[in-house]
């Protein structure tokens, strides 16, 4: 079922005399599980017209590099495969979208495609429709509950979102049947990039490879799966009890996943809803809750990159005590190569550097001392952005800007005033070391098995 509130009209008109349905592929970057693909395919049937795929290898992507090429490269080859098994066509050329689209669109009848949230998505998107000549539709479904429907308003925090939700969830909270394309297959005539070969493409890309691949994870829908099953057999049972523990790997390692558009949130949370396990509902609100936050948050606050986009009280807050002594103070550089004297806070950034991940609780920590040891406010919101986006796979995401928005005060409420942080909540090592083993952690990603590796 494509629910309604899914659909938004980019450009109207009547559909033109096309030779196919083009899906102008961005966000969602996957062959099952895609609102934005089954609506393409059904709007091709009903007009006896073949659907195509089309993806926009932008070698320019804001803050990309070689890390997240390389894993969405790998996940395009298996996507690409996939829907070459649905008999639909599918073509990756090197350009912006912007120009790219409307050039490939000269033929087709329609344009349908996904939904991205951040500010240059969006842009891409109304760029490319006022460029094109025929009708162009959005198709949300990287959100189980679509943005507006879950909300119509920048929300404080889960505690205000969670209600509205519960409306409108069930209706959204349902499986997608796959379309069978009735057209044979039209190819495009155009030399595309080699989606089987993620190699040889990257190696043509010239992309900065100073953040280089990552072997802790390898893109894809079937490796998603393979996660995800892991995650519901293994560890959902135990999820709410452990999932905080930085030294015992109970999270569900789909983010990079979800990030890419690799793998559904509605898959995943209809796969763990039905296992009814014990710590499904802890999993669920993260999976749901607070990630339709994240998308609230980037949707409605213009200014989500940056301390303007802060409630009041904490911009308030961190100016007066802008001018306090900080205990230490670390430029960008000594940050990055994780050379600080608090060794759990060095684990938690080699592990980024290493992995391509964090753990979720060790990422508060991170960035609480991030702000404590900054000369401003604002340089340390900088400089998280800077590291979160450059070394997590997951990052330039809305749940990275609200991540990160968090130690600094959003979607939270005010403390006792202390130093540095203002009313901001504070976080310290004695507070990890009461609550977990984090010794056995600082061991996992210390400077010592750092060297030997």
């Amino acid at each position: 079922m494509i629910q309604q509130d899914r659909i938004r009209v980019l450009r109207t008109g009547a559909p033109a005399q096309g030779a196919f349905v083009l899906y102008w592929m961005q966000a969602s970057q996957r062959a099952h599980f895609n609102h934005a693909l089954e609506y393409a395919v059904e709007q091709a049937n009903q007009r006896s017209l073949p659907a195509c795929v089309l993806f926009c290898l932008t070698v320019a992507y804001p803050e990309a590099n070689l890390r997240h090429y390389a894993f969405m490269l790998e996940g395009l080859r298996e996507t690409f495969a996939a829907l070459e098994a649905r008999n639909i066509a599918a073509l990756a050329l090197m350009g912006s979208p912007i120009d790219v689209v409307p050039r490939i669109a000269r033929r087709a009848a329609m344009v349908i495609t996904d939904r991205g949230y951040l500010r240059h998505q969006r842009s891409w998107r109304d760029e490319v429709a006022a460029r094109l000549s025929c009708p162009c539709v959005e198709v949300e479904t990287d959100a189980i509950v679509p943005v507006e429907s879950a909300s119509p308003k920048a929300e404080y925090a889960a505690a205000t979102l969670r209600p509205k939700l519960g409306w409108v969830l069930l209706r959204h909270l349902v499986p997608l049947r796959e379309r069978e394309a009735a057209r044979p297959r039209l190819e495009l005539d155009e030399q595309g990039v080699d989606a089987g070969d993620p190699d040889g493409v990257l190696a043509t890309l010239g992309v900065d490879a100073t953040a280089g691949r990552v072997t802790t994870f390898h893109g894809g829908w079937s490796e998603a799966e393979r996660l995800l099953n892991v995650f519901l057999n293994e560890k959902l049972d135990r999820y709410s009890e452990l999932r905080s523990n930085p030294a015992v790997p109970y999270s569900s390692r789909l983010s990079p996943y979800l990030h890419f558009g690799q793998m559904s949130p509605l898959y995943v949370a209809l796969a763990a809803r039905d296992r009814g396990d014990a710590g499904a509902d802890a999993f669920l609100e993260e999976l749901i809750i607070r990630r339709e936050l994240s998308l609230n948050y980037v949707h409605y606050n213009p200014a989500y990159d940056s301390l303007a986009g802060l409630p009041q009280w904490a911009r308030n807050t961190l100016e007066a005590h802008a001018g306090d002594r900080r205990p230490y103070l670390y430029d960008l550089a000594t940050l990055e190569r994780a050379a600080t004297h608090d060794p759990y806070w060095n684990a938690a950034q080699t592990e980024m550097l290493r992995s391509g991940s964090m753990h979720n609780y060790m990422r508060m920590y991170w960035g609480k001392k991030i702000l404590e040891w900054s000369p401003t406010p604002a340089t340390a919101f900088a400089h998280a952005l800077h590291l979160n986006n450059r070394w997590l796979l997951d990052g330039r995401d809305p749940n990275s800007y609200a991540g990160v928005a968090w130690c600094f005060g959003m979607h939270d409420r005010p403390w006792a005033e202390r130093p540095v942080f203002g009313k901001v909540r504070y976080m310290n090592a004695a507070g990890l070391e009461r609550k977990f083993p984090m010794r056995e952690y600082a061991t996992l990603y210390g400077p010592r098995r750092l060297t030997r590796e």
